[in-house]
C-alpha cells in the first residue's frame, strides 16, 4: 500500500506544530509542508514578543483557555527537552483606578477558573516589592508567565520534521487547490502534488488559502500592525519581568505593555494600528490589493464604525513616540520618551466578520480532506503544541 501523503500549508509555529504531530500521531503517514517565504517563521511567529502566556485572558471554556493552558505544559516540557531559550520572568497586571479595578475583578475570575498557575491579587505595596519602579493600585502577578524564542522552536519542530522523513520546502507559495475524489491536488511554481490531505495555517494569508481550498470569504484577515519600541540600556533594569495594564474587554489587544526578551532587551509595546499591507512592517510599506480587499469588505466598514476612536487614538501613538509613552509611563513613571526608540513591529492576522466583529477564539474548520485553520491569534505561539493535537486529532480516519 502506499504512503499516505499529507501537506502543510505555512512555515509558522502553528503549522511546524501540526507538521510535527502529523509525525508522531499518524504513523506512516508522510509530511509535506509548504512555506512561501525563503526562511521559516517569518511572520507572525518572528515577530512577536515572546511571551508563553499563562491563561490569564481568556473566556473560561473557550478553545483559547483549553489550548493555551494544554500548550504551555507541553511547551514548556518541548523547550527544556531540546535546551531552547526560557525564562520565568513573571508578569503583572496592573490596574491603575476604579475603572479598571472594576474589570480587574472579572479578569481574575478568568485566570482562577482556567487554573493560571501560582496567580495571586496583590496590592500597591506588593507590587513594588516585585516591580520596584512599577505604580498601580493592585495587581495580578503571574510567576509562571515566561519568555522564548518561537524563532528557536520553529526550527527545532521543522528538524524533527525532516528527521521523520518529512520535507518542508521553502519558497514554495501554493497558487492553486482542487479537492479530488482520492484527496487534494496543490499547485506551486512548476509542479502539482497529489496529497492525501491537506491542512491550512497560513496565518495573515489564512482566509485567501482558505478560499482557493472552497472554504467560505469570513471570516475576512485585517492586519493589525504592532509596533515595539526599544527601552535604553541604562533603563532596562527598570522592569524585571512583565508589566501589563488590564485590557479593555471589548478587543482581543492587550494594551502597550513593558516586555523582557529572552536577549535582555526591554521593550515596550505593542500597539495595534491597522497595517497597509498584510505584510506591512511599517508606514511606508502598502499593498494596492491589500487595501482594495479592506475597502470591498463589508466587514471592515462595521469595524470601523464602531471603533474609529480606538483607531485615531491607536494611530496618533503610532506617530507620536510621546503619545505612545504617555500611556506606558502610567505605569513606569521613570521611563519617559526619552528613555525609548523605535523597534522592531509585526503584524497580527486579525480575523473579522461580515458583520464587523473581531473573531477573538481559535476557528479551525474541517471539509474532507481539507483542515483549515482560519483563526489562530495570540496566544497561538505558546498554544501551537495543543493546537497541533487538537486538528491531527481531529482528522478523518482517526
Amino acid at each position: 500500500m502506499a504512503e499516505a501523503t499529507v501537506g502543510v500549508v505555512g512555515g509558522g509555529i502553528v503549522g511546524l506544530a501540526v507538521a510535527r504531530a502529523l509525525t508522531r500521531r499518524r504513523p506512516g503517514i508522510r509530511v509535506v509542508v509548504y512555506e512561501k517565504e525563503d526562511r521559516l517563521a517569518a511572520h507572525q511567529t518572528g515577530h512577536n514578543s515572546g511571551v508563553v502566556h499563562a491563561g490569564i485572558y481568556y473566556a473560561p471554556g473557550s478553545a483559547k483557555a483549553r489550548l493555551c493552558t494544554r500548550g504551555r505544559g507541553l511547551l514548556e516540557d518541548y523547550l527544556a527537552e531540546h535546551d531552547l531559550p526560557y525564562r520565568r520572568c513573571g508578569k503583572l497586571v496592573v490596574a491603575l483606578d476604579n475603572e479598571e479595578l472594576g474589570r480587574f475583578d472579572e479578569l481574575a475570575r478568568r485566570a482562577g477558573e482556567n487554573g493560571v498557575p501560582g496567580l495571586r491579587r496583590i496590592d500597591a505595596a506588593e507590587i513594588r516589592e516585585i516591580e520596584p519602579y512599577a505604580v498601580g493600585r493592585a495587581a495580578l502577578h503571574s510567576p509562571r508567565t515566561g519568555i522564548t524564542d518561537y524563532v528557536a522552536v520553529a526550527e527545532a519542530l521543522a528538524a524533527e520534521v525532516r528527521a521523520a522523513g518529512g520535507a518542508v520546502h521553502l519558497a514554495t507559495p501554493v497558487r492553486a487547490i482542487r479537492a479530488r475524489a482520492s484527496g487534494v491536488e496543490v499547485a506551486v511554481p512548476g509542479a502539482r502534488h497529489g496529497l492525501d490531505g491537506l491542512i491550512v495555517c497560513a496565518g495573515l494569508q489564512s482566509d485567501r488559502v482558505a478560499r482557493l481550498a472552497g472554504g467560505a470569504p469570513d471570516p475576512h484577515i485585517v492586519p493589525f500592525r504592532g509596533e515595539y519600541l526599544t527601552v535604553a540600556t541604562e533603563k532596562q533594569e527598570r522592569v524585571r519581568g512583565m508589566i501589563y495594564p488590564v485590557p479593555d474587554p471589548r478587543y482581543p489587544f492587550l494594551g502597550v505593555h513593558f516586555t523582557r526578551r529572552v536577549s535582555g532587551e526591554l521593550q515596550v509595546g505593542p500597539n495595534a494600528v491597522l497595517a497597509l499591507a498584510r505584510e506591512g512592517y511599517g508606514w511606508t510599506t502598502a499593498s494596492l490589493r491589500d487595501l482594495g480587499e479592506l475597502a470591498a469588505y463589508r466587514g471592515m466598514w462595521g469595524l470601523a464604525k464602531a471603533h474609529w476612536r480606538t483607531g485615531f487614538e491607536e494611530m496618533r501613538g503610532s506617530l507620536s513616540l510621546a503619545a505612545y509613552m504617555r500611556a506606558a509611563s502610567r505605569y513606569v513613571p521613570t521611563i519617559t520618551r526619552a528613555d525609548v526608540c523605535r523597534g522592531g513591529a509585526g503584524v497580527r492576522a486579525q480575523a473579522v466578520g461580515a458583520d464587523g466583529t473581531l473573531v477573538d477564539d481559535f476557528v479551525v474548520e474541517q471539509e474532507d480532506a481539507i483542515t483549515l485553520v482560519r483563526n489562530a491569534p495570540s496566544p497561538a505561539a505558546t498554544s501551537s503544541l495543543a493546537i497541533a493535537e487538537y486538528v491531527v486529532d481531529g482528522l478523518p480516519g482517526r
